[in-house]
């Protein structure tokens, strides 16, 4: 065993600073999603009256009991379109995440029907379309729990063409032979009418469930025909008429044990338990102070490893060459799995040592862990002439070209062409969440304010014209608290830039969870046809 030995010392007063400092973050992040569930919260008079559970009582009514539910994106479009934050926060308008559902995992899509009737801003569609990538990349079944009003209206140039993206995900995941399960609570209409229609089994409410293409008031402007919901598309016409549901139900519980009883009856394999592997030599509670409050200071990624991997056991690769970029192998749950991580810019040995290290883990079929924290290529007339463009090309090509599952935690900075080598979201993880004390831009805004500092001096000079430096001052304030307010986590998750903020001390939860969903996918065997299950 190849033990790492942690200098971490929880007494000092850098830890404890660097851990208030994390927990503050943290604790806005949990602020700001604790809003969206608030603001969800408070209709629960109205539901009641109306006889229906509240989206978030769907999905625990869904999941199995004691069950973990991995959620995806809990903050999507924070600060954005008609999200202001506050009483405003919606979280994407839709409940996303991962969930066991009579012993087998799903993709779970639930409707925030509760804030703004559920309807769909952009970040909401963005939320939408990567659960439904999850769900084909894990081969994942996928359930959609329907209540919406549909786009929103004053967005729609924004949702509407990106918009048939979903429709036709829906139709490629059932080709690919991925079940899709969709229990319509309430209005399923307009073009979310084929939602259901494109879902190979619906549960439909009694006097609840609402699917057209258009309702009453367009249907008497369009062909002075008068009708209500019911006659246009309720769930006894849909359940006896039509045939577009499959089972009826009388409220939202039965519909929802129709739902696990078809995930029950389903031939398709249970989920893997949570696993074992040998816990971490340290206290998890340690990574609340690791990342020093002060970005600019280095840390250690090795510390980071010794408390989420099986035994605190790291295999180090070429640990003398290329040091700034540390790889190595471990285990996680019991899992085998390659570790890449950043202790400073990437080198170019680093992009060497890391690109043969990721083709090793192609070669043997092991994930790959990247703990993103550098400040992106090394620059500068050494680097170059050793080859930092060519060699990191070498390391990109090898991460967008790996065929293992990659995941990703964004720990600390994530800048520059470190963030596309070290696997961002461009290069198509299969999960990538963040840490609070995230920090994802091109630069930072301090580096961005002296580089447009520079051109502006040199732009004058050859003008022949006087810099005012006033005006410069003003210019570099200005740019360095813009790039420095767009870098931070929550900037970041609020456009999907990850799947979601967790707390460092649920990491390795986090990644047993993610480890296990790759794995299943790896093992499970679908049966795809040509155009997918269509409904008669």
């Amino acid at each position: 065993m190849a033990v790492l030995h942690s200098r971490i010392n929880p007494g000092s007063d850098d830890f404890a600073a660097a851990r208030a400092n994390m927990a503050e973050k943290l604790d806005e992040a949990r602020g700001a999603e604790e809003q969206v569930r608030s603001n969800s919260a408070a209709k629960k008079a109205r539901f009641d009256e109306r006889g229906q559970l509240l989206p978030r009582e769907r999905v625990a009514r869904l999941v199995d009991r004691d069950a973990s539910f991995l959620e995806i994106a809990p903050l999507a479009g924070l600060k954005m379109h008609d999200d202001d934050g506050g009483r405003g926060a919606s979280g994407g308008g839709a409940v996303v995440g991962i969930g066991v559902v009579s012993g087998k995992r799903c993709v779970i899509a639930a409707s925030d029907s509760a804030i703004k009737g559920g309807t769909v801003a952009p970040m909401g569609l963005r939320k939408s379309l990567r659960a439904q990538e999850i769900a084909l990349q894990n081969k994942l079944p996928m359930i959609h729990l329907v209540e919406s009003g549909g786009a929103n209206l004053l967005y729609q140039a924004e949702i509407f063409v990106d918009g048939g993206r979903s429709f036709a995900n829906q139709a490629r995941l059932s080709a690919a032979g991925i079940p899709q399960i969709a229990v319509v609570h309430g209005s399923s209409t307009a073009g979310g009418a084929y939602l259901p229609g494109m879902s190979d089994y619906v549960v439909l409410v009694r006097e609840k469930s609402k699917i057209f293409l258009a309702g009453p008031p367009l249907v008497k402007a369009a062909i002075g025909e008068d009708a209500d919901d019911e006659s246009l598309g309720g769930a006894d016409l849909h359940g006896e008429v039509t045939g577009l549901g499959e089972y009826v139900a009388e409220d939202d519980a039965q519909a929802l044990a129709y739902a696990r009883d078809i995930m029950d009856k389903l031939n398709w394999s249970e989920a893997t338990p949570p696993g074992g592997g040998e816990a971490p030599l340290y206290d998890a509670e340690e990574l609340m102070g690791i990342v020093p409050s002060d970005d600019r200071t280095p840390y250690d990624v090795r510390d980071v490893i010794a408390r989420v991997v099986d035994g605190s056991d790291f295999l180090e690769f070429k640990a003398r060459y290329g040091s700034e970029t540390v790889c190595g192998h471990a285990r996680i749950g019991g899992q085998a799995v390659g570790i890449i991580g950043n202790n400073g810019p990437i080198q170019p040995e680093g992009s060497t040592k890391a690109g043969q290290f990721i083709q090793l883990c192609d070669q043997s079929q092991t994930p790959i862990l990247f703990l993103q924290n550098t400040t992106g290529y090394m620059v500068g007339s050494a680097a170059e002439r050793t080859g930092a463009v060519k060699h990191g090309s070498k390391m990109i090509q090898a991460v967008a070209n790996a065929r293992v599952p990659k995941i990703t935690i964004v720990l600390g900075g994530s800048f520059g062409a470190g963030n596309y080598g070290m696997c961002g979201r461009g290069f198509d993880p299969r999960f990538i969440f963040a840490w609070p004390t995230a920090r994802t831009a091109v630069m930072g805004g301090a580096q961005a304010a002296k580089v447009m500092e520079i051109v502006t001096r040199g732009k004058n000079a050859r003008a022949g014209v006087e810099t005012d430096e006033e005006a410069l001052a003003q210019m570099s304030a200005m740019i360095t608290q813009s790039l420095d307010e767009q870098s931070q986590a929550l900037f970041a998750t609020a456009r999907l830039w990850d799947d979601g903020i967790i707390d460092p001390r649920d990491t390795r939860a986090v990644l047993i969870e993610c480890l296990n969903i790759c794995a299943e996918a790896d093992r499970r065997q679908l049966n795809p046809n040509t155009f997918g299950v269509a409904r008669f």
